[in-house]
């Protein structure tokens, strides 16, 4: 098993492809590779390269189609809102992303990887990504329905304002 790589070393990685295959790209379009390789490069190369053979240019929009991931700013707003306790807001992004044809796992992912880098408070950071971590265990079991989402989605609530109070 190879190490996670850091996102600078895939980035020159694909760097030296795209230039080599003469791959049309914008910087955006490279950012969502690495996202959805997620330290992996040989992940990296397959998704620059299903986009590519798709649509013949690698940008946001065409990456996340083709990895079928739900787009980070979605689920990032979804976040957000959670945060700022609109939780009604947060549960109707989440019922975007289901009506989009998003599996739990995937939104859940999603969902994680988001939170590990959301600029927030050390402990809610810590205490957001415990109960994703659970909800995750859960959606691994088959419980993965809309109603389990909310909920994870209002355990943060929760979380965020026990948090506020302290």
């Amino acid at each position: 098993r190879f190490s996670r790589l850091s996102d600078q070393e895939i980035l020159g990685r694909l760097m030296v492809v795209v230039q080599a295959e003469k791959v049309p790209y914008v910087p955006e379009g490279l950012e969502a590779i690495i996202f959805t390789a997620d330290g992996d490069m040989r992940q990296a190369l397959n998704n620059l390269q299903a986009t590519y053979s798709g649509f013949q240019f690698v940008n946001q929009a065409n990456v996340f189609k083709v990895c079928d991931q739900p787009h980070p700013l979605h689920v990032k707003n979804m976040v957000r809102n959670v945060i700022e306790g609109n939780f009604d807001e947060a549960c109707s992004g989440l019922k975007q992303l289901y009506d989009l044809g998003y599996s739990p796992t995937d939104i859940i992912t999603t969902l994680f990887r988001i939170i590990k880098n959301y600029d927030m408070a050390e402990y809610l950071k810590l205490e957001f990504m415990k109960e994703t971590g659970f909800a995750h265990m859960r959606i691994c079991d088959g419980v993965g329905s809309y109603l389990q989402m909310c909920g994870l989605l209002a355990k943060l609530s929760l979380v965020r304002e026990t948090a506020k109070a302290a």
